[in-house]
Parts: C-alpha cells; structure tokens; sequence
C-alpha cells in the first residue's frame, strides 16, 4: 500500500507534519517502539509507530531518525498521548532525512493502525502471489512442470511467510520450503487429516500439534484417474495429498483461503503428471503379472522381466531379486449404497505409497516400483540388488537383503488406521525374495497366502511375512470362526471361569508351562513359583479340562486354542 492511502483513511487519525513530497511510498509492514535504536527489528519499508518514550531531550532527535532513514523505513508516525504536540526537534530532523512525518491523534491507538495496516499489506501480497501462482498454472499444465510444488512452497514463505508442506497419505513428506517436519508430527498431521476426512468435514482441517497451529487442505486428484466427485470418499482418502500450512486458516478472509485453494490445484496438476508418469512401470508389473498367473512358460516371464529390470534399477549390470508383495483393501458394505466401493486402485496407489522409505523425501523416490492391481488387489514386483538370497533358516545378515512386512507398516499404522476409521481394513502379504521367473509364481501364492493370514488378525492394519507360513499359523486362518469358537470355549472356558472366581492364574500358568515345553523347573522359575505349587496347578488344569498335559496331543490341542483365542 501507499503512504497517501494512510491520510485517506479518516478512522485512522493521522495528520501530515512533513513529506508530502515521498507520500508515493511503498508500506510493506508496520513495527511500534520506543528503542532509541530499533535497527536490528528493520528490514526496510515499515510504518514506524511511536510514542516518543526514546526521546529525553530535543538532542535525541536527529540520531533516532537518522537510524530510521537509514534502515529505509517508509514513515514514521509519532503519539501525540505522551507530550501533545510533536516537538520541533523531531520535525526538523525528519525533513533534513526527507523520511515523512504523522502525528497521530491520542484518540487513535496503535493496534487500529497496525491492524489496518498489516490487513491491506496481506492482501496485496495475496494478489501479488495469485497472479504468480496462476502464471505457474499456465505453465505447468501447458508444457513440462517449472519446479514442481517447491516452487509455489517457496513463494508462500517468501511473499505470505507460511511454511507449507506436501505430504502423502501416510505423512511422508512430497514437497516442502525450509525445514523438514519431523516424522512423527508428518504422521500426526496426516492422520488428523484422514480422519476429518472420513467424517466428511470441509477442509481446510485445523490442528494444533507441537506447540503450533497447522491447516490442512487436501490436494484432489483432478487429472485422468480423478473418481468423480460424487462417488464414495473411500476411494480416494487413501490415496490423495493434503497440503500441511504452520497458521490458523479459521480467521482467513475468503481471499487468502482462496488462494490456498489455488496452490492445491496447482500442485494437483503435478501430481497428475507424476501419476502419468507411473504408467509404463504399472504396465510392466501388469504384464509379468498377467504371464504369470496365465501359466506362461519361464522363459517368456523372463524375457518381460529383463525389459523390466533396466527401467526399475537403471544401470543395474546383473539381473536382480524379486519379491512379490500383495496388499487388499477392504470396507464394509455400507447398506444405503447401491454398489460396491471399487478399492482396486486404491489399494494401488497405497502400496506405491507404502513401499516407499517414510525417510524419504519427494515424489520421484517411488519411481522404482511396479504396482499392478487384479480386481481388489494390488500386486507389487519388487526389485531387489542382487546378491545372496535370504535363507528362511537363518537369521543373519542375509535376511537384510529383502522387505520386511512389519517394517513396511511401521510408520504408517497410524494415519492409515485413522483413514480407515471403524469400517475399512488394510491387509498386507510379503513373499520371500527369488531369483528367476521360474520363482514368480510360488512367490506371488506365497504372498497372498501371507495376506490371508494378515487378514485373520485382528487391527485395522496387519502384515504378515514368509516366514510365517512355516508354522501352524497358516493353518489357523482357515479354521471356521465358529469352529474356532467352540474349539477354543471347550478347552479354556473352564479355566477363565475359575480363574475368574479364584484368581489362580490358571491360563498365564498353561501357556508358560507350553512354551517351557513342559519343564517343570524351568517353569517354576519363570512364574517364581515353587515346583509344588506349579504341579497343583497344572493338575487342577487337566481335572477342569478332562486332559493330560503329558500327552503330546493335549499339548497341542491346547498349544492351538491359546493361539486362535
């Protein structure tokens, strides 16, 4: 704004003691003291306000002003509460530094000329940045991105002083100016975000968090692959962006909210050509998959998988490792709805998210993976570098080559349990890594096998791995539940209602007793217990159930129900 606009304003009480010449100005901010040095809080082009309380003697003038002029301040504009009139002195010293002078009238508080101030200030700045956010839209979806969302990120820093961020469903960071938000905060932010989401709240989201205010603006998909807008939220709150800003949008005026909105769609318009991007590593892994579940010969997989390696490892000289991951998911049916929610490609954008280090940061880091998805499923070809494949029998280093399904999920429980809220489920299967085409097959029935018996646990989010299907736990998913239940309350009720009425202990004694494959000592010693008093237990157990705990098959059977309970 212009130093004129300031004496038009009558609200505001100001009065021109000197300057008219310099009232062409440009005002880019407002500070009140009374320092008699406020050089360090200048940056040039300030309403300076003050209520004289620097100035002892008419000598203290001249260096107070000569230190405004010089920092470039726009004007100064003195109380006139503290001594009336403004002295001469001051006056004088302004028109020798041609810096313009306002009395302002002691009716007037400060609070009304800054609160005025800083409102035109911002939103001029808003226009500034609009119409340079609205260039960079012309470019961007006229010809190849000019910088990508940091770009935009930067201008809100520099022109609006926002710090913004770009974060993925699971809080990992896409895009952001300055400083990175720390990973657990990222996390907090998305999950809140997915949460008010699925209550069907209009953002922007507003959270405070880390001793800060944040709005969250979510970034809709608008290119090719957009659901339209009145299909089911599910299908997009897993997979869409949202824009992180550190500032509370609950007072913006409609302008500012605006342009946020603009810088969302903005950064869509990226996002819709990174996802562009994606379709030849897509079409890949829907090739491999395709041979392999059609029972295609070895030789004709491994000639797709060598076209496949140069473009997921460039520069790889040796044919890698594959694993094979399979993630589904899952929502309940919602009765007032007349079909199905298509999670296909939900659980397609989600495994591309997840497979992703959470440590890294931008969008291109997931140009090394190859998701397909087959009805509800998403399949993922992992490529691994190669070297020495994990043995299932050792725990040693080998086994760092490969993904870990607990791992992969770690950072991302959170969020996505909150995305999911009461009525969706994210299942997730890893296969143990191969070495050639003849493997894919086994390797993809490994995985979904291991997705099965994820499913069967209970959690909002569950994974589960290869060397998991080595035991009796890729058996008990199958179980019917309501064999499972009569299984399980034919052995254990018993002993729950005892120890409900006796407090024995009699359920924590048998599974210690199993797992010390029925060590008498070294059970005692576990539960502190003396031997004596562990065998009196034991035999109260087999007199309630009717079993022996010396046998071999009673062991199991109970071995079993505590597991499926």
């Amino acid at each position: 704004m212009r130093l004129r606009a300031l004496l038009e304003n009558d609200a505001l009480g100001l009065r021109l003691l000197g300057g008219e010449d310099e009232l062409d100005r440009t005002v880019r901010g407002v500070m009140t003291t009374d320092l008699k040095d406020p050089s360090r809080y200048l940056s040039g082009g300030e309403l300076v306000l003050t209520g004289l309380a620097w100035r002892a003697d008419p000598s203290d003038a001249e260096p107070f002003v000569r230190i405004l002029a010089s920092a470039g301040v726009a004007a100064l504009a003195a109380g006139e509460a503290e001594l009336g009139d403004i002295p001469d002195d001051l006056v004088e010293a302004c028109s020798r530094h041609r810096l313009p002078l306002f009395a302002v009238n002691e009716s007037v508080a400060f609070a009304t000329i800054t609160e005025h101030v800083v409102r035109q200030v911002s939103g001029e700045r808003a226009g500034d940045l609009a119409a340079v956010v609205d260039r960079h839209r012309r470019l961007m979806t006229s010809g190849p991105a000019g910088g990508g969302p940091e770009v935009v990120l930067d201008l809100l820093g520099s022109d609006l002083d926002l710090r913004a961020w770009v974060l993925s469903p699971t809080g990992r960071q896409i895009a952001g100016a300055g400083e990175p938000l720390e990973a657990g905060l990222a996390a907090t932010l998305a999950g809140e975000h997915l949460a008010a989401t699925r209550t069907g709240r209009r953002g922007p989201h507003r959270l405070s968090a880390a001793g800060a205010t944040y709005s969250l603006f979510p970034i809709r998909n608008t290119g090719r692959g957009a659901a339209p807008a009145s299909r089911d939220v599910r299908e997009t709150v897993l997979s869409d962006w949202l824009l992180a800003v550190e500032a509370d949008a609950g007072d913006w005026p409609a302008a500012r909210l605006d342009l946020l909105q603009g810088v969302t769609q903005l950064i869509a318009v990226e996002r819709d050509r990174r996802d562009a991007a994606r379709t030849v590593r897509r079409r890949l892994a829907q090739e491999v998959l395709e041979l392999v579940q059609t029972g295609a010969a070895p030789a004709e997989i491994a000639a797709r998988l060598r076209v496949a390696a140069p473009v997921l490892l460039p520069g790889l000289g040796t044919a890698p490792h594959w694993q094979v991951v399979v993630a589904r998911v899952e929502w309940d049916q919602d009765p007032g709805q007349g079909s199905a929610v298509d999670s296909g490609p939900v659980a397609q954008a989600l495994l591309e998210e997840i497979l992703v280090d959470p440590a890294t940061v931008g969008a291109e880091s997931a140009d090394r993976i190859a998701v397909a998805h087959s009805g509800d499923e998403a399949i993922a070809l992992v490529p691994l570098a190669a070297g020495p494949l994990p043995d299932s029998e050792d725990e040693g280093p080998a086994t760092a080559l490969g993904l870990h399904a607990d791992a992969l999920l770690a950072a991302v429980r959170a969020p996505l349990s909150a995305g999911l809220a009461d009525d969706g489920r994210l299942t997730l299967g890893v296969s143990a890594a191969v070495h050639s085409a003849e493997g894919l097959r086994g390797a993809l029935e490994e995985a979904r096998h291991a997705r099965r018996v994820a499913a069967a646990r209970p959690g909002r989010v569950c994974a589960a791995g290869h060397h998991e299907l080595a035991s009796h736990v890729l058996l008990l998913p199958f179980v019917p539940d309501d064999v499972r239940r009569a299984f399980t309350a034919r052995l254990l009720d018993p002993l729950r209602d005892y120890d409900r009425r006796h407090r024995a202990e009699l359920i924590p004694t048998l599974e210690a007793f199993l797992d010390c494959d029925g060590s008498w000592t070294r059970c005692a010693t576990r539960l502190h217990l003396h031997v004596n008093t562990l065998r009196y237990r034991v035999g109260r157990i087999e007199q309630l159930t009717g079993r022996d705990l010396s046998r071999l098959e009673d062991k199991l059977d109970f071995f079993l129900a505590l597991r499926m309970s």
